[in-house]
């Protein structure tokens, strides 16, 4: 455990350097990224041309601002795809977004443990993602295995790099505590707590086709809730008519 700690320490002062050093220069898109968004996010897949080539600048601005470290990996292309275009998902509806509290990407090949080992075997490896705090404040950690199956299924309502943004964002007002007061509108506020912790309840009572998970606290269920929204919009605007308005009027988009 030391030998990891050690290890992510110097990924993290790698990070740093790189922020430090590194120009604020926007890349121009790649040409062969669009194959890859048109195969694996359905999303991008979804909007129209003019819409692509803005989601592609705010990809790139995203790259431009945050560093993708990999973790006994290389950080391939579709690494790089997958993930600006999950930070980019949930902030499309804004003119202009910036992540000021992430500066880099942890990237493990595979999910992790409570103490951040993911070279190890058993039941403890259930960790797929997370926002860190602490020593690791402003760095998300993402298992790649986790990235890639986010994106390979379009039915199952899960998409753990979506979910971890959605925290980021949440956070973003200081506290993770499922309310994003950067994005409601105070006279939304109530009227979202009541309908979160109805649902939180019918999940709780499997009344409700929202993933266990977000019953777990109110982080989670807007994290597990907005999975749900840009996965499989229409079957969720079918089954939480009021969920869905509220999250269209948090995220500004109709996905």
């Amino acid at each position: 455990m030391i030998y990891g700690i050690l290890f992510i320490g110097l990924v993290l002062f790698a990070i740093y350097a790189f922020r430090l050093l590194r120009k604020k220069s926007v890349k121009a898109f790649p040409e062969n990224w669009h194959a890859i968004l048109i195969e694996k996010v359905h999303f991008y897949r979804d909007l129209s041309k003019v819409n692509q080539k803005i989601f592609q600048k705010r990809m790139m601005l995203f790259l431009s601002e945050v560093h993708i470290e990999g973790v006994k990996l290389t950080v391939e292309d579709t690494d790089r795809v997958l993930i600006a275009a999950s930070a980019v998902i949930p902030v499309f509806g804004f003119k202009e977004w910036h992540y000021n509290n992430l500066s880099g990407i942890i990237l493990y090949p595979d999910n992790f443990d409570g103490d951040l080992e993911f070279e190890v075997s058993g039941e403890s490896k259930i960790i797929a993602g997370l926002v860190g705090s602490g020593r690791f404040e402003n760095q998300m950690i993402l298992s790649r295995k986790a990235v890639y199956l986010g994106f390979e299924n379009d039915t199952d309502k899960n998409n753990t790099p979506l979910h971890e943004f959605v925290h980021l964002i949440d956070k973003m007002d200081g506290e993770t505590d499922g309310v994003p007061e950067r994005l409601l509108k105070r006279q939304y506020i109530t009227p979202w707590l009541e309908l979160m912790h109805s649902e939180m309840e019918a999940i709780n009572n499997n009344e409700s086709d929202i993933r266990k998970y977000g019953s777990t606290n109110q982080a989670e269920f807007f994290a597990v809730a907005s999975e749900y929204f840009f996965e499989r919009p229409d079957l969720f605007r079918r089954k939480h008519p009021e969920l869905y308005d509220m999250l269209v009027a948090c995220f500004q988009q109709k996905p």
